[in-house]
């Protein structure tokens, strides 16, 4: 079994920036990539960004691209989510995920964040 837990959130102004960390623990070793996908009240959850986790291999959302940068830290089992310039149109739970090749598995609890205008 995989644990991951989310960290970072808050509420910050629009144009503002948070980090949001996302820490495994477990099994990593069967975990191929970690994502961040969020979910704004009254929407369906949507993907942000993905990272694999052997080659750093990443994949952003249209919506983030330019704003948003997925990194991971090895040795401490963590992924991050720097979130800059951000939009009230970002507010929503944000949840870290692992899986294989297809498929996510592995979710964490999620986090809020709340940008205002």
């Amino acid at each position: 079994q995989v644990q991951l837990v989310e960290s970072g959130g808050g509420l910050v102004q629009a144009g503002g920036s948070l980090r949001l960390s996302c820490a495994a623990s477990g099994r990593t070793f069967s975990v191929y990539k970690i994502g961040w996908f969020r979910q704004a009240p009254g929407k369906e959850r949507e993907f942000v960004a993905h990272i694999t986790w052997s080659r750093g291999t990443t994949l952003y959302a249209d919506s983030v691209k330019g704003r948003f940068t997925i990194s991971r830290d090895s040795a401490k089992n963590t992924v991050y989510l720097q979130m800059n310039s951000l939009k009230p149109e970002d507010t929503a739970v944000y949840y870290c995920a692992g899986g294989g090749t297809i498929s996510y598995v592995h979710w964490g609890q999620g986090t809020q964040v709340t940008v205002s205008s």
